[in-house]
């Protein structure tokens, strides 16, 4: 999908799509149950059955169909319940590598400072008369502050860290419940199926009419369901095409503009801002 620079308005455009598809398909069902029953009263008697006869067989291939559509949608649940968890293990390789990078920088800062001071003030009394050598110590003493200077000019990934596994927890408790909801959906789905199979195998109106009610609502969730999905996914490729600005806004405060330009782009053209 296109990035829109209007997201909320194209998210809220699929949401109104998938709620007047809805108003057509109860319309059409409104249309289809009115023109049933004018029609069955103006019938013969002896031409009543083959007309039942073919509702029949019309409600028990929709049946088989929307039998057919559960199976596919307990296959699309799972394969993105799949998908979530490898969102979450790819934040979790995240996180644990931001932590790295703070240790590795932390432990390198500080045995810039102590270890390595030690060693140079250590070889500054033992090559106390040699001159020429006492300059090349001195030089090595500036450079190690530089680099230490660098170093802690470097950003620290703490709170990005704890933002990534606060994030990780939302989206696995997110993940679950939506797993769940969509688990139980399928299977209400699965069961007013085979119970209206069951009414009209047993002719029961009161079986068929409760069936009926609940079939309506379940088409109003499945409607609803689908919006929210198309939306999400429409949400979410919009990122996965355009996720730099997402970035800048994240990183800013925390990495200069130019570091976060340089590998983001990777555009050779930029200078690198750590030679500058």
């Amino acid at each position: 999908a296109d990035c829109s620079p209007f997201p909320s308005q194209s998210l809220l455009f699929l949401g109104l799509v998938a709620a007047v598809c809805l108003g057509l398909n109860l319309l059409f069902l409104t249309i289809y149950l009115i023109c049933l029953c004018c029609c069955k009263r103006d019938q013969e008697p002896e031409t009543k059955r083959p007309h039942t006869c073919c509702v029949t067989w019309m409600a028990v291939t929709a049946g088989l169909i929307c039998c057919a559509a559960v199976g596919i949608g307990f296959y699309g649940n799972s394969e993105t319940n799949d998908g979530v968890y490898q969102l979450l293990y790819a934040l979790d390789h995240a996180n644990h590598t931001l932590t790295g990078i703070d240790s590795l920088v932390a432990g390198t800062t500080l045995q810039m400072r102590v270890g390595l001071e030690q060693h140079l003030a250590r070889l500054s009394e033992l090559l106390a008369a040699r001159g020429d050598y006492l300059q090349t110590l001195k030089f090595m003493q500036q450079l190690s502050g530089s680099i230490v200077l660098q170093l802690s000019a470097l950003p620290v990934w703490q709170d990005a860290s704890a933002n990534l596994t606060a994030l990780a927890g939302d989206v696995a408790y997110v993940e679950y419940y939506r797993w769940l909801a969509y688990l139980l959906f399928f299977i209400l789905v699965l069961a007013i199926c085979l119970l209206a199979c069951l009414g009209l195998a047993k002719r029961s109106r009161c079986l068929l009419t409760t069936m009926l009610c609940c079939a309506l609502l379940t088409l109003i969730l499945s409607w609803a369901s689908m919006a929210v999905d198309t939306a999400a996914a429409v949400g979410t490729s919009d990122f996965c095409v355009a996720p730099d600005k997402f970035i800048v806004n994240q990183t800013e405060g925390d990495i200069s503009a130019g570091v976060v330009h340089y590998y983001l782009y990777c555009d050779q053209s930029l200078s690198n801002p750590f030679q500058q």
